[in-house]
């Protein structure tokens, strides 16, 4: 008991030095669910130990220990924790609660605005076309989901990067990409250890919709060239400021060795 308790506390240390190679060594989409699953359990267990911790305390007090009809001899003999990692455990407990709380609250009002615009977009198709001169590309979620796409970005591609760029996208809507990041970040504002793994999942999201776009045309080469040339182009003429819960081009350089680097063209599952 005394050791089982502290081992989801040190289990996300494991977890985050492994990570990177779950990202880059898997299939993207494997790697997204595996880390996703991953943080979300973690941070579940470190909740429950902090809070198994921070009941040893609070059943030390005379009044509580004699209505649940429990021995302090047997307590004390029992305990996993002193008394001073008991209550600092339930200080650690509270503060991520109030992280974790913060978080989910602002990703909720973000998810609503997100929704509330892809609602209000003109047209009805998935593509909506901004005269920004500024260079950008981005998933918004919604029912339905639009890809939302600048004038400087479409000037900046030909037809076929173009294509690429809205297979990208596309990828991000159709895999609802936003509910795995959304997901691992809560995890690591639950607990700060496993930000790696929400670093990780946007790296393999990423990558994912990477290897989509290339299965949908046949051309690996096309998209990663495309993802170069829009996240250089985004960098140089940066658009007006997208909806905060907005998927776009991520713009890797690790994202584009992979593609690069992985072989020959081959089709995505």
């Amino acid at each position: 008991m005394r050791l089982i308790v502290y081992l989801p506390l040190l289990i996300p240390l494991l977890a985050a030095l492994g990570a990177r190679p779950v990202a880059v060594r898997l299939h993207p989409r494997d790697a997204v669910w595996l880390l996703t699953g991953t943080a979300v359990v973690l941070a579940g267990a470190t909740a429950v130990a902090l809070g198994l911790l921070a009941a040893t305390a609070v059943i030390r007090i005379p009044l509580v220990a004699s209505l649940g009809h429990w021995s302090q001899g047997v307590l004390g003999r029992d305990d996993p924790a002193g008394t001073a990692t008991a209550v600092a455990a339930g200080l650690v407990l509270g503060v991520l609660t109030l992280l974790a709380g913060r978080f989910a609250a602002g990703r909720g009002r973000a998810l609503v605005d997100a929704f509330r615009h892809a609602r209000s977009l003109p047209g009805t198709g998935d593509v909506v076309v901004s005269g920004d001169d500024g260079a950008d590309a981005y998933a918004l979620p919604g029912r339905p989901g639009r890809i939302v796409v600048t004038a400087g970005m479409l000037d900046a591609l030909d037809a076929d990067g173009r294509a690429a760029l809205l297979a990208h996208e596309r990828a991000h809507l159709d895999g609802r990409h936003y509910v795995f990041t959304s997901a691992s970040r809560l995890a690591a504002a639950a607990n700060p250890l496993l930000r790696p793994l929400a670093v990780q999942v946007e790296f393999a999201v990423e990558r994912w919709a990477d290897e989509q776009a290339a299965a949908a045309l046949g051309d690996r080469t096309l998209v990663a060239r495309t993802i170069a040339t829009a996240a250089v182009t985004a960098k140089r003429h940066r658009a007006h400021r997208r909806i905060a819960a907005a998927l776009g081009i991520g713009g890797s350089r690790a994202n584009l060795r992979a593609m690069a680097g992985a072989g020959p063209d081959r089709k995505s599952d």
